[in-house]
């Protein structure tokens, strides 16, 4: 999962940040497009599960997905986007992992990239610095894919997590 620290003042959203990530070069910053990409957040409103998640050409590496639960705890997980106001929340069911609930803050940018912020309780998304962001692909009416990139002894893997419109 590429983990972002938000380091900046944060006006609607959550835009022009600088990533935690290793993969970040200390002289140049990669800049977070402040620029929406409104038709596809439009297409994400709705309810949504998670179907499965793969990891091409790495079928048995083990993924701790945002921090919270094996990569597969979160297969028949319930995702909710309302695009008017980028929030939304996401739910883990799977009967043989711990069942967990919160309010998502989310956004894509011009650049297909999967602004995603977690949520406790009683939390504004203002005062949360931590965040990831993955690439989406393959959006239809009933179906996308988020792509995440994780280091495996030093090689990148893809980890792709796929979703099937609920309603």
């Amino acid at each position: 999962m590429k983990k972002i620290i938000f380091i900046c003042m944060i006006a609607t959203m959550f835009f022009a940040c600088k990533s935690a990530s290793s993969t970040t070069a200390s002289s140049g910053a990669t800049t977070l497009s402040t620029k929406l990409d409104r038709p596809s957040q439009v297409a994400l409103k709705g309810n949504w599960v998670l179907t499965n998640v793969t990891y091409p050409g790495s079928e048995y590496i083990k993924v701790n997905s945002f921090d919270l639960a094996d990569s597969k705890c979160f297969i028949g997980s319930t995702w909710s986007f309302i695009s008017n106001n980028n929030k939304g929340t996401m739910a883990l069911t799977a009967a043989s992992c711990t069942g967990f609930s919160s309010p998502i803050v989310w956004s894509i940018n011009n650049q297909g990239l999967f602004v995603l912020k977690i949520l406790d309780a009683g939390i504004k998304a203002k005062k949360v610095r931590d965040g990831y962001l993955l690439k989406v692909a393959g959006l239809t009416e009933s179906s996308f894919q988020l792509i995440d990139n994780i280091n495996v002894g030093g090689q990148t893997k893809d980890v792709v997590y796929q979703f099937q419109r609920a309603n």
